[in-house]
């Protein structure tokens, strides 16, 4: 009796705890359920939107759409600079595994090994097998595979399927005419970024305004096709037109080339100026970089050496000093001096390049033969104020800015600054320094009627919409009078017909210009060389055009050079494929010595 009354109790026992136990369990399921039925309602009933929004926020990528870059032109609107489509290749390697293809012909479904993968694709690259599998497998979720793949590779990749990898396209710089102006034009590095020339300077003009798209990916990395895609397009960059002529400009760099060579100087420079606008056509250096491969060129020869070379030019600098004196009225192209070879002005002797008899000379005389004594008589008839004053008119001592990354700069030192030497040898072009666009500067303010009109290199921009915005280089200004010009122009004609300019005529066609030979300063101080230039003007009667040669340090004897058949050659196309008809005017020199002999030795 006992026995069995104990055993029920046990039982009872046992119930009740089993029972208790399956209350607790029961109450944590309808928490359980009443915590998810409040999180379902939370999502379907109060933040359905935000719930999904989230979830594609997962799946979007976005992508940038590269803005086109401009062209660089020259003036007939021929390309100098522009691009390629290209694309780089991407991949997610996280993605990158074993997968299914589907052969079109059989309809059959076949798993692909990556190895398998990455061996088509190095084929179709012209890669490395080993290269393109470590650039393909591991954990980054952005791996560059390939740079400036073409778009027929593109094609081939991307069909391939390979999980995980992208096509991003770029752009490819290229420059058809090669070297042709490559100082000018600038390069850009392999990652598109600007490093020098208009590419540089004009970086805010050709590039343009990236845009974005947006898109959904599913589980394996892939786009879907139907997934909503949003898009800010891309504003293209304008294109740059220049006042280049690229068929002018390959002829000034091959006769400069030659020049060069002929003498074996250290560089050489032709450039052409048209006198009315003020346009540079060409701006051509001895040696040129080639922008697809701006390290095969010597640091020197990276940028236009008319802006970024500065020289004493010798006797080019005398025009300044006579244009001065006529137009303050201190002397007349007829007037008489008594030129000997040397002469001593307030304790500086002051003599000529080569010993010469005494001589009783025009003012015109003195600018054709060049003399250092008779430029110093008619240039000490002016204060030293006066005579800084015009040479700052025509810009020397500052800056010309044409669009480059570089201007040109000169360097001249005010009367207040000057030493016992530099009233007298600034009349002759020493004692500051130039560069070629500064020559051609002052040049072009003489030949133009005595208006300056600033030195372009820029014609206008063009917008993707093909609107056209003309270049603002500068107003224009009067500097010299007609009078002044015209005057200077024939005694510019004198150099040539019976001067130190012998060899520049272009038949059938007035022409009158300067030479000049100045000392070339030594990086260890002093001068150890010499500068030697010419510069042009045709048709006198009629200006056009100007051409500058200049050659810095040329070996042998200085009494054996000559870059006036440069000038010719140069002058002579120009005027030829500019279409300007000869005049047959005969010249307006004025004699050279006083009296009716003027065939007199040097």
């Amino acid at each position: 009796m006992t026995s069995t009354t104990g055993g029920t109790t046990r039982r009872r026992r046992h119930e009740a705890m089993v029972s208790w136990r399956l209350r607790i369990v029961l109450c944590v399921c309808l928490a359980v359920v009443a915590v998810l039925g409040l999180r379902l309602f939370q999502v379907q009933g109060l933040d359905p939107s935000g719930q999904a929004q989230a979830a594609v926020s997962e799946r979007l990528r976005s992508q940038s759409v590269p803005a086109e870059r401009g062209d660089i032109l020259d003036a007939d609107g021929d390309v100098l600079a522009t691009n390629v489509q290209r694309y780089d290749l991407a991949v997610d390697q996280t993605l990158v595994d074993d997968y299914r293809v589907r052969d079109e012909a059989t309809g059959l479904v076949t798993t692909k090994s990556v190895d398998e993968a990455v061996g088509q694709l190095a084929e179709i690259l012209d890669a490395d097998v080993e290269t393109l599998r470590e650039r393909m497998t591991g954990d980054e979720r952005y791996s560059v595979v390939a740079r400036s793949v073409t778009p027929e590779q593109r094609r081939r990749a991307m069909d391939l399927g390979i999980p995980g990898l992208n096509a991003e396209q770029v752009a490819q710089r290229t420059y058809p005419s090669g070297s042709v102006a490559g100082s000018i034009l600038g390069y850009v590095g392999s990652d598109g970024e600007p490093l020098d020339g208009l590419e540089l300077s004009q970086e805010e003009v050709l590039s343009g305004e990236d845009g974005e798209r947006v898109f959904e990916v599913g589980a394996d990395g892939v786009r879907i096709p139907t997934a909503t895609l949003e898009e800010i397009p891309a504003v293209d960059g304008s294109d740059v037109q220049l006042t280049v002529d690229q068929d002018l400009q390959w002829f000034a760099q091959e006769a400069i080339a030659q020049k060069t060579h002929q003498y074996d100087a250290e560089w050489g420079n032709v450039t052409v100026m048209d006198v009315e606008t003020g346009e540079i056509l060409a701006m051509a250096d001895s040696q040129t970089v080639d922008p697809s491969n701006p390290g095969a060129t010597d640091e020197l020869f990276r940028r236009p050496l008319a802006l970024t070379q500065d020289f004493e030019p010798g006797s080019t600098g005398k025009a300044i000093t006579f244009a001065a004196a006529l137009e303050e009225g201190v002397v007349s192209p007829t007037d008489s001096y008594t030129v000997p070879h040397e002469k001593e002005f307030d304790g500086q002797v002051i003599h000529d390049s080569m010993n010469h008899s005494t001589y009783d000379m025009t003012a015109a005389g003195i600018f054709a033969r060049s003399y250092n004594t008779g430029t110093v008589m008619i240039g000490n008839q002016m204060s030293e104020q006066t005579r800084y004053d015009w040479m700052r008119e025509v810009g020397l001592g500052g800056e010309l800015d044409v669009g480059m990354p570089t201007s040109a700069t000169s360097l001249l030192r005010s009367p207040e600054e000057w030493d016992s030497r530099q009233p007298f040898t600034t009349q002759f072009g020493q004692g500051y320094t130039s560069t070629v666009l500064h020559n051609l500067n002052q040049f072009q303010t003489i030949a133009n009627d005595g208006v300056h009109v600033p030195p372009r290199l820029i014609s206008e921009t063009i917008g993707p919409d093909g609107e056209e915005q003309p270049y603002d280089a500068g107003e224009s200004e009067r500097v010299f009078s007609s009078e002044t010009s015209q005057e200077m122009l024939k005694l510019m004609e004198g150099v040539v017909d019976h001067g130190t300019g012998g060899g520049a005529e272009v038949a059938g066609y007035r022409v009158g210009g300067k030479s000049g030979t100045g000392q070339a300063a030594g990086e260890a101080g002093g001068f150890d060389g010499l500068t030697t230039s010419f510069v042009g003007v045709a048709p006198l009667d009629d200006p056009q055009y100007l051409v500058s040669v200049t050659v810095h340090r040329p070996q042998g004897d200085w009494k054996d050079w000559t870059v006036t058949d440069t000038f010719h050659d140069v002058m002579a196309q120009v005027l030829s494929t500019r279409n300007v008809a000869p005049t047959g005017e005969e010249s307006e020199s004025y004699d050279a010595f006083v009296g009716e002999e003027q065939d007199r030795p040097w």
